[in-house]
């Protein structure tokens, strides 16, 4: 085997569906891919949206494991297959899901595979605030506050917040639960033949930003502040973990099984697991001062540090500050917002009632036409939206957003917040109000940016990722506008899944650190947004409108 023919997959597991990525481990090449949705998941089975319950099947994340590696590998050549060297996984997170002793998730058992409480509970779900103030009050009068590595504030989409919702509601569960897992953990583990909870190789990444692990305090909280959080925590300690590891190291090979099903060998390297944004801001080759987007759904954006220039500094209000979280050898940080494409979503799902309601049940047109028609028009609300909202100049319209249609993640977490529009008027049209919403998401990241800034942090550049970056110019100009910032789009459209194949190759041994994996496997940047100054200068007026907005929002309507 030479040095020009070894090959890794990265695997980037998403809300709604999961990829796989076969690369070139020297060049970054791709050779093929393959995007599989989660069957389960798109029928909408085990979730509530109307209690902010999300919960995903194991089944569905194994059955597209095997579905996107089997196609993505069809489309090479047969001998691609062979030579293979490591396999690396991000996922979404915090995912958490409760386990037996010997490391299954409980509803794989017959008796709990209906029960959405034994499944992964999705970051999006939000079920557990009441829990997640809980532990923040706690925290705060507590003689070590555990939450101080977290940004100060632990939110209801983090490890311990929906472990004890979850205990609370299901005595089922609490009855058989014998520890707990991250899906980014699960996934390695499951592939490497651990039978065995204690044996599961746990993610920096996850535990760090998610489950309040730090070595200051020797690991995660100690039995007693959970205990006083709440006696059903009693022992779940003992059976988790004192160490976390880095994603770029090895936790073991494929088994002789997984091998056969995946068609590889057992010469593959597996890699340990982080979470899809902070494997996607290393494919988006992330350096120090770099603020990365990774912008979906939601939004997750990373940082990474020295640790001379985070010394002694507890950065507040993100999502955490963890050594070794994104780049071993560095502090990685992390915010975000818990709603951006979902907010356009949101949006065009409203303007769909009549669609839906109405053409739907319409009798002047035959079936297959209805449909036709229906779906033809759904395609083409955002496009058309976005056509309009460009033509508005910047403060014309009255309208003003605020991004907490799902909470607010980042700066300070609260779940309990929800959206605002105001300065409706009956000119207002389905162009201004979508222009409003697009204008609220860059201000929600522009709080973030201010949030890094004024805590010291300094921010060179600004680099975009995911589809939204690709696609929607006039959402990008707008974030840039917004931010006053030269943002830079990364010009593959996998980039988290490329991360992860990164890790994969360090993992295997090719590369002796992630960043010399950076260097060789990036894929550059498709083109660069400029901000205008006109508009950058009307956007700063705007901003003090959106923050007053939220501010009211937030403590007005109380």
């Amino acid at each position: 085997m030479t040095q020009d023919d070894r090959y890794v997959i990265g695997l980037d597991y998403g809300s709604d569906s999961a990829r796989a990525l076969v690369v070139n481990a020297y060049t970054g090449d791709t050779l093929a891919t393959s995007v599989k949705y989660y069957p389960r998941w798109m029928k909408g089975f085990f979730c509530d949206p109307a209690k902010n319950q999300y919960r995903q099947h194991p089944l569905d994340y194994l059955e597209v494991l095997e579905a996107t590696i089997k196609e993505a590998l069809g489309q090479c050549s047969v001998d691609v297959a062979k030579k293979v060297v490591g396999i690396a996984f991000d996922t979404t997170g915090s995912t958490p899901c409760f386990i037996d002793e010997n490391g299954t998730p409980l509803s794989m058992l017959p008796e709990f595979a209906d029960n959405p409480n034994a499944m992964f509970v999705l970051w999006k779900d939000h079920t557990s605030v009441k829990e997640a103030a809980e532990i923040n009050a706690l925290a705060k009068k507590w003689n070590i506050d555990y939450t101080a590595y977290e940004g100060g504030i632990y939110s209801s989409e983090w490890y311990w917040a929906k472990a004890l919702h979850v205990l609370r509601e299901d005595p089922a569960v609490r009855a058989k639960a014998y520890s707990i897992v991250e899906h980014c953990e699960w996934l390695p583990a499951i592939l490497t033949g651990v039978n065995k909870s204690s044996n599961i190789v746990r993610s920096r990444c996850a535990c760090g930003h998610k489950a309040m692990w730090h070595e200051s305090w020797e690991g995660l909280p100690p039995e007693e502040f959970l205990v006083a959080l709440d006696p059903l925590l009693a022992g779940f300690r003992g059976h988790l973990f004192r160490h976390t590891e880095t994603a770029d190291k090895p936790v073991g090979h494929l088994t002789a099984e997984w091998a056969a099903r995946l068609g590889l060998t057992t010469k593959v390297v597996v890699a340990g697991g982080a979470f899809d944004c902070h494997m996607g801001a290393v494919g988006a080759n992330i350096t120090p001062h770099t603020f990365v987007r990774v912008i979906g759904t939601s939004t997750c954006d990373i940082m990474v540090s020295s640790y001379e220039e985070i010394a002694g500094k507890q950065i507040q209000g993100i999502c955490g500050q963890v050594d070794g979280s994104v780049i071993a050898g560095m502090v990685g940080l992390e915010a975000g917002q818990s709603g951006f494409g979902d907010i356009y979503a949101w949006f065009k799902r409203v303007l769909e009632f009549p669609l839906k309601n109405i053409i739907a049940n319409s009798e002047l047109i035959d079936e297959a036409t209805k449909q036709k028609l229906i779906d033809e028009a759904a395609d083409h609300i955002i496009p058309e939206l976005t056509k309009e909202a460009e033509k508005i100049p910047v403060g014309e319209s009255t309208i003003i957003a605020t991004d907490w249609m799902n909470g607010r993640r980042t700066p300070n977490a609260n779940q309990l917040l929800k959206g605002s529009i105001a300065g409706l008027t009956l000119g207002s049209d389905a162009p201004r109000i979508f222009r409003a919403l697009v204008e609220a998401t860059a201000f929600g990241s522009k709080a973030i940016v201010d949030c890094f800034l004024t805590q010291g942090i300094k921010i060179d550049q600004v680099i975009g990722i995911g589809g939204i970056a690709l696609k929607s110019p006039f959402v990008m100009q707008t974030l840039s506008d917004v931010l006053n910032m030269p943002i830079k789009v990364c010009k593959t459209d996998q980039a988290c899944a490329l991360g992860a194949a990164m890790f994969a190759a360090t993992a295997a041994g090719i590369y002796n650190k992630v960043e010399d994996a950076q260097r060789e496997m990036n894929s550059g940047f498709a083109f660069e947004y400029q901000p205008d100054p006109e508009r950058a200068t009307q956007y700063q007026e705007l901003y003090q409108q959106y923050v007053a907005l939220g501010r009211f929002t937030e403590y007005g309507l109380s």
